[in-house]
């Protein structure tokens, strides 16, 4: 039997706290796509450091709800606006480097976003690039193989109804 990447972390995730690991840090993305001509696209975002490919993401402020961080997020971060999902469509781990140099191991839930309208300007404009890819080279241009393997799964659910 075959175990995704994903699957594999969140037993290693389970085992680390198991043996006294501290627990993930909590934070949200958008999964922003449009259909184009009849294919599908994914926005991605370049990150800060390392201009890697990234989805829009951060964390909850407050009392708001986690769908409206990552629509908030894909805001701020790629200038887009879309109806989110209220309910995330998976999860992928990460190490996100804090400004101290420690590594801070954090679960990223992901909600799908449908695109209506990108923006011309929009408050990390100057920090970021944003692209549509395809799924296929979405999923090959993120670093963390949960997240690709979290694109895949979405480009081939049913959720591209027009």
């Amino acid at each position: 039997m075959m175990v995704s990447h994903t699957t594999r972390n969140r037993i290693a995730e389970r085992v680390r706290i198991l043996f006294g690991g501290k627990p993930c840090r909590l934070q949200v993305a958008a999964l922003p796509w449009k259909r184009v001509s009849g294919q599908t696209k994914i926005m991605m975002i370049t990150s800060r450091d390392t201009g890697r490919w990234v989805l829009p993401k951060g964390w909850p402020e407050g009392r708001e709800q986690l769908y409206d961080t990552a629509a908030r997020e894909a805001g701020e971060e790629a200038g887009l606006v879309g109806n989110i999902a209220q309910t995330h469509f998976g999860s992928y781990f990460y190490g996100k480097v804090l400004a101290t140099g420690m590594e801070q191991r954090c679960e990223v839930l992901v909600f799908p976003m449908k695109i209506s309208k990108t923006v011309t300007n929009w408050p990390e404009k100057e920090e970021r690039t944003r692209k549509w890819f395809s799924p296929d080279d979405a999923a090959r241009s993120v670093a963390e193989v949960d997240l690709g393997e979290l694109i895949t799964r979405f480009a081939a659910s049913h959720q591209f109804t027009a």
